[in-house]
């Protein structure tokens, strides 16, 4: 039925397509009942699925990744797909439109999302307002980064300024330096300033009469030399978990034919093309750090199968974003099947 439903979507431009279908299930779960049966059809709930990752009690171990709901504004009906925690943002400290448009781009052929949206999102007040009516208890993670116009080396700045603001709203915290879509952005993920940047908010953090955990959410791009500093960083400032890993800049081995691809431009790819190299990411990160700290397993999750791969691999919990969008809510609930038959 969802695939009936997604070939429909898919005739239309993505951007459009994400705005009408978030509105269109907040539209259908204020019908009588429906909430309820939505809930019985896409949650499954079993004290077996729970995880206890950085301090958090997570009722199954099946989020969704950031980029999709950006504002905070969908994530209490997100929950009711069955999620067991959802990632929201990124968020920047001022309101900012993003990339030109368009900006999302289907890639249907290799099953993968190409976006360069730039963190287009309402800014860290209007997330906060938005935060304030959570009506559900599902976990949600704080995506953070700096805004377009920030500078580099005053980066550390809006980090902060976002830490601080949605502190009291998030459960934990994604620094997120490893989008390829704001200029520049990357870079931060060098060894000496990404050690600055998570030193100065672990150290806002312990300002905090009960701190929260921070994460680090990496590229796939990045060499085994580049890991094995991330390795070494995480254990230096005792960072509490990596996300691996954002999108790829890669357009390898793609079936799209090379003339789309180019005609689509610049952008992160998500989906099925970067399922290898995040596992690839996971497994190294895991046995280098001898298991040392959590990793969240994301891109190209878009089957049961696929997820056990994953936290095989290495992985404490895994995140959903094109996988979601291909096969519907109907994967959170295989999967969550799946890993209570093992």
């Amino acid at each position: 039925m969802y695939k009936i439903f997604r070939s429909i979507l898919f005739l239309f431009d993505p951007e459009k397509v994400h705005y009408f279908t978030s509105s269109l299930l907040n539209s259908i779960l204020k019908l009588p009942l429906v909430k309820f049966i939505w809930g019985k059809s896409f949650i499954v709930t079993d004290k077996r699925l729970e995880r206890k990752v950085f301090g958090l009690t997570f009722k199954n171990p099946v989020g969704l990744a950031a980029g999709f709901d950006k504002n905070a504004s969908m994530y209490d009906d997100l929950a009711y797909c069955g999620f067991g925690f959802i990632e929201i943002g990124t968020v920047t400290p001022k309101g900012q439109p993003g990339n030109d448009k368009p900006r999302l781009f289907r890639v249907k052929e290799d099953e993968g999302i190409i976006n360069r949206m730039g963190f287009n999102n309402l800014g860290v007040d209007e997330v906060i307002s938005n935060l304030k009516k959570k009506k559900t208890d599902v976990l949600i993670g704080g995506n953070i980064g700096k805004n377009k116009v920030t500078p580099n080396d005053k980066a550390v700045d809006d980090y902060i300024f976002s830490f601080n603001h949605l502190f009291e709203y998030v459960d934990y915290f994604v620094v997120n330096v490893s989008s390829p879509n704001t200029p520049n952005l990357r870079e931060l993920q060098e060894k000496e300033p990404l050690k600055q940047l998570l030193l100065a908010l672990k150290n806002e953090n312990k300002l905090k009469p009960t701190p929260k955990p921070i994460l680090l959410k990496i590229a796939p791009d990045l060499t085994n030399n580049q890991l094995d500093d991330i390795v070494e960083i995480i254990d230096e400032v005792k960072l509490d978990g990596v996300i691996a890993t954002n999108t790829t800049i890669s357009r390898d081995k793609l079936k799209t034919p090379k003339k789309e691809i180019e005609k689509i431009g610049a952008g992160g790819l998500s989906g099925k093309p970067v399922k290898d190299r995040s596992t690839e990411v996971i497994r190294y990160l895991s046995e280098k750090s001898n298991k040392s700290f959590p990793i969240i397993g994301v891109g190209g999750i878009h089957s049961a199968e696929d997820a056990i791969e994953k936290l095989e691999a290495g992985a404490s919990l895994i995140q959903l974003y094109s996988g979601f969008i291909y096969e519907g809510p109907a994967l959170v609930k295989r999967i969550n099947k799946a890993l209570l038959k093992l």
